[in-house]
Order: C-alpha cells, then structure tokens, then sequence
C-alpha cells in the first residue's frame, strides 16, 4: 500500500495537468453535466408551446412562446419585479451603510460580535415564519398600524396606502408593504459585504487624508466611498437577484400582482405551460448577466 501510495505521489507530482483534472474533474461535471445541461434543457423546453385546445405541450421547435413572453402583459410583470428589486437594492445599500460602517470602523470587538449576531439571527429562523411575521405586522389590524395611531400619525398612513400603484387597501396588501418586506428579508446580504469592505479601509488611508486638510465629506467621497463600493456591488448583487426570483414574498404580501418568480410558478403549477415557465426563467438569468456586466466595467470587482 505504501508503494502504491509513493507512486501514485511520484505520477501527480510529475503531471501538474493530471493533478488538476483530478481535482477539478468533479466539480467541472457538475457544473457541465448537472447545471449547465439543466439550464440548456429548460432553454430547449422554451422552443416548445402550449395547444390552446388540447392543453398539451407541442414538441416542435417554434417561437411562438417567445413572442408570447414579449406580450405587453408579461413585459409588465418583469418590470414589475425589475423595478422592486431596483428599489429594494437601493434601499438596503442606504439602510445598510451606516450601520455596517460603525461595524467595521468604531465598534469594539465585543460590540462588533453582538452586531454581527443581530444581523445574522434573523437568517437563522424559518422564511415562511418572518414573511407571515410581516403580514401580520402590517395587517390593518397589526401592531404598525396600532402604533402609527397612537401617534397621532393616522392621516399620513392612509395618505400613502392612498396613493396610486404602490398603495392599497392596508399596507400587507400594497406595494409599499412588499417593499419593506423584501428590504427587511435581504437587508443582511447587504450588511455583511459592506461591512467586511469597511474593515479592509487601511486607517492611514484616512489619517493621511486628515493630514492633507481634507474635510470628513471629502474624505468619505474620494477615498472610504470608492474603497467601499466593491462591497456594495457584491451586496447588490445578493439583493437584486434574490428579490429577481423570489415568489413567497409577492404570494403572501401585496395586491397578488405577478412577479417573475411567481409567474413561473403559475406557468409551471397551475396552467401547465411550461415551455412559457422555461422562457420566463430566462428573464432573471439575462437580467443577471446584464448587471454583473456593467458592475464589472465599472471596475467594482477587482478589489473584492
């Protein structure tokens, strides 16, 4: 067995390019074969449609699902969802910042390990227990409301709930309500990131830019804001696609308008189209590699 062992030592050792297939080998399949292959037959499901008179799926190529996927209805829904996760991204990052700046920048390490805690504790509970949490928040009848009255604060509500698109009939069933939701469930994948980039801030850095007169605004602009911003990106990255393909959240909170993830969901389940389902699924995927594109020309990457 020790022989065995020296040689098989002595051939790796000699053949780098053996050694690498043999430690990627598994992982390259999986990716190849698994991933890869999955996402090519979904991509060939695409090309197939849904007879409107016998609800059987047609397997010949066509592109009618495609345009279908174009129609004005369903162009709704990804803006739809583009738009919210555009806003929840935006929000998170303003959110996020000043309390993971004091994370990485002033707290203690004790301080720091508490915060890092709370951060992290609401990810260790179940989803569905928080979302239904927040539905019950935000209920007419929840403690948001009950609070927001006892402050005399009643007509500022009903104001915003008055407002058009993003209101409702209460706050769990507008667009308002799906926003904090969706903010408040992503929230720590923007904090961590961020929060991590601030560590990494050299302190000469800044003492070097007091040295030179620089004002705190000036020093946040030109030298802790670019410094940071790698860790926003990848933050954004988290909360943008996940927002993207979520459809618990849109199910359970709103005014049941559809999102990408819950029209797949509809086009797979309930009406049994998939080829629409697979073509729909696509959508986010694009959307992905379209913004991780732009995120890397601005250069964001190259200090993660």
């Amino acid at each position: 067995m020790t022989v065995l062992t020296h040689r098989t030592s002595a051939l790796l050792f000699r053949r780098p390019r053996l050694r690498l297939a043999l430690l990627l080998g598994l992982p390259l399949l999986w990716l190849g074969v698994f991933y890869a292959g999955s996402l090519l037959a979904l991509l060939a499901q695409s090309f197939y449609a849904l007879d409107d008179f016998t609800g059987v799926v047609k397997r010949s190529f066509t592109l009618d699902t495609w345009r279908q996927l174009f129609s004005l209805s369903n162009a709704t829904v990804v803006m739809r969802t583009a738009g919210m996760a555009t806003a929840v991204t935006i929000a998170s990052a303003v959110v996020a910042f000043p309390l993971a700046y004091y994370m990485g920048r002033y707290a203690s390490r004790t301080g720091k390990t508490i915060l890092y805690l709370l951060v992290l504790v609401p990810l260790w509970s179940s989803y569905l227990v928080r979302v239904y949490s927040w539905k019950l928040i935000l209920a007419k009848e929840g403690i948001l409301s009950w609070f927001v009255e006892r402050l005399g604060l009643g007509w500022l509500l009903e104001a915003t709930l008055g407002l058009p698109v993003v209101g409702g009939f209460t706050l769990s069933t507008s667009l308002i309500g799906q926003f904090l939701v969706f903010t408040y469930i992503w929230l720590p994948f923007m904090v961590l990131p961020v929060a991590t980039a601030v560590e990494k801030i050299p302190r000469s850095l800044l003492e070097a830019s007091a040295d030179l007169g620089a004002r705190s605004p000036d020093t946040f602009r030109r030298v802790v804001l670019p410094l940071v911003w790698p860790g926003v990106v990848a933050g954004s990255i988290f909360t943008f696609s996940l927002t993207l393909g979520d459809y618990i959240i849109p199910t359970i909170i709103g005014d049941s308008s559809p999102f990408i993830g819950y029209a797949i969901y509809s086009h797979q389940g309930v009406s049994g189209n998939v080829p629409l389902a697979a073509a729909f699924s696509f959508i986010p995927i694009a959307i992905m590699a379209v913004y991780i594109f732009l995120a890397r020309r601005t250069g964001a990457f190259e200090n993660l």
